[in-house]
């Protein structure tokens, strides 16, 4: 009952969540990893053992991964980055006839998460409200700019008059523009959301970003909110949905006005806060993935833990350098 968490990079609570929770049921069982240059990836020194693997997007990845897999006994893939998303969605069904669960949505699922054209209509589509869209040959002001297949908050502009447009933002086909959310009148939360194998939602953790470094939060806090009751209602389902989904919103504080900004289908990189409180998903997985458990809806963890991240160290010893 082998895992392997693929593009482990730093994730190293999330290593260990997974190493802890496997190992208090199957105590012979391991948590291995994968990366492009995993003797250099934190998360993959603290796994139980790593491998080194191409880029997704070589042609080979996929068998390549299969073998390893079938090699090493490994029933669960739980991917951690969003270019490895819709690769493995496609080929789910290879790893399964292998008795391998892939912990990845459907492919509608996740590639309604990659495309944020098509998550902005889903949220429309449950009643969920979105920033309103800018018309970028007429704009207002202030406004933002992302791309609608971004990540980690990459290539985001915020534009507060016609001076800071440039050519390449009018010209980019992948930019999205939309009206822009004040981060000192709205208060921003990630959600990190748990579907059981049948898509029905059974757990939200709001967490409020107080600071963010990198794209990834530092420090941050669990809030039983409003998110809780509106989420249970608006998207208690969702067909396809596998495994933790992490929601981004933002909430006015004063007049209580929500707006919905993307779903990215996989662990976010703050999941070990829902993780401490108690929202814990990986358990779950193996439950129901390894012992046919069923996983019903649950708020039971723990509000207002505040989080507050620092930098650590992953020393490797006999380490030789090219």
């Amino acid at each position: 009952m082998n895992i392997l968490i693929t593009s482990a990079g730093q994730r190293v609570s999330l290593v260990r969540a997974f190493q802890k929770e496997l190992k208090a049921l199957y105590p012979n069982s391991k948590v291995f990893t994968t990366d492009m240059a995993p003797q250099l990836s934190a998360a993959c020194n603290v796994s139980d053992a790593y491998f080194k693997v191409k880029r997704v997007t070589d042609p080979s990845y996929i068998n390549d991964l299969l073998q390893l897999c079938v090699e090493q006994d490994i029933r669960m893939i739980v991917p951690t980055i969003d270019t490895e998303l819709l690769v493995l969605a496609e080929n789910r069904a290879t790893f399964e006839e292998k008795g391998i669960y892939v912990m990845v949505s459907e492919l509608p699922v996740v590639d309604m998460c990659r495309d944020k054209r098509k998550t902005n209509s889903f949220f429309e589509s449950r009643g969920i409200a979105i920033p309103k869209a800018i018309d970028k040959n007429n704009p207002s002001f202030p406004l933002f700019i992302k791309p609608y297949d971004g990540s980690l908050s990459s290539d985001n502009y915020i534009i507060h008059s016609k001076e800071e447009l440039r050519d390449f933002h009018l010209t980019n086909e992948k930019f999205l523009f939309m009206e822009y959310l004040n981060k000192k009148e709205y208060d921003e939360f990630t959600v990190d959301m748990y579907f059981n194998r049948v898509g029905a939602l059974c757990c939200i953790v709001p967490r409020k970003r107080i600071l963010i470094r990198a794209g990834e939060i530092n420090k941050g806090v669990t809030c039983k909110n409003v998110f809780v009751s509106y989420l249970k209602e608006k998207i208690g389902t969702i067909e396809g949905a596998r495994g933790c989904l992490t929601g981004q919103f933002f909430l006015h504080p004063e007049n209580g006005k929500i707006a919905a900004i993307e779903i990215n289908a996989r662990y976010g990189g703050g999941y070990p806060l829902s993780y401490r409180a108690g929202a814990n998903y990986p358990k779950w997985m193996i439950q129901e993935y390894f012992q046919n458990q069923a996983v019903s809806y649950t708020d039971n963890w723990e509000n207002n833990l505040l989080m507050l991240r620092y930098d650590d160290e992953v020393l490797v010893h006999d380490y030789k350098a090219n």
